[in-house]
């Protein structure tokens, strides 16, 4: 298929795609599912509290079984004394399951997204920036000018290198390359942004060709 292809000056050109990423069926439990743990993988559970079997001291009983008038106890461990455990506590960031994501699930919500943007018309593909733009205000204009003020830009190297200054500090905006993104960025952000190089090596990377 045939989708269109601009200059930063604005003009049109057509560039071939594949139908196997842009015509793609759209699979919004899926993207779901592959966000839900994407996010849970990123958490930071650092809270830590010690249970019964991490603290230190005497493991012999407190007093006799019966006779004494008391409840049953065993050691001063026991999360109901001062200085004892912490009962259902937050365990650190070791002792939490990660959520497994194989490379299947990971590439087919990455096409998903890309076709359900493509559908809404929130897919952009420039031509290769060839000349360095080095001025934020330039490159912040650029996209204004094509309503892009919210966007994921994914380049080819040369086209990163020639823009990455310029953009780094625009907010709202993240310029990464073919390797570097996640499907959390791509629903992050509004629109995504292609060059003609960069978009050929996502066919080849995510066609499974």
């Amino acid at each position: 298929m045939k989708i269109d292809k601009l200059s930063i000056d604005g003009k049109k050109d057509s560039i071939e795609v594949k139908d196997k990423i842009f015509a793609a069926k759209i699979n919004k439990r899926l993207v779901s599912e592959v966000l839900y743990k994407t996010n849970a993988n990123y958490k930071r559970r650092k809270a830590k509290t010690k249970q019964k079997n991490e603290i230190k001291g005497s493991t012999s009983k407190i007093y006799a079984q019966k006779g004494t008038g008391n409840a049953r106890h065993a050691s001063r461990k026991a999360p109901i004394f001062v200085g004892g455990g912490v009962a259902h506590g937050p365990k650190g960031e070791n002792r939490y399951k990660q959520r497994k994501l194989n490379k299947t699930e990971r590439k087919l919500s990455v096409i998903s997204l890309i076709a359900q943007k493509y559908k809404k018309q929130n897919i952009i593909i420039f031509n290769d920036f060839e000349k360095k733009i080095l001025k934020t205000k330039e490159l912040n204009l650029i996209l204004s000018k094509f309503d892009a003020n919210n966007s994921l830009i994914i380049l080819d190297n040369k086209s990163k290198d020639n823009i990455y200054k310029s953009g780094r500090n625009i907010p709202n905006i993240k310029i990464t390359d073919i390797n570097h993104f996640s499907l959390y960025d791509l629903a992050k952000y509004k629109k995504t942004i292609f060059t003609s190089t960069s978009i050929k090596e996502l066919e080849k990377k995510y066609s499974n060709e």
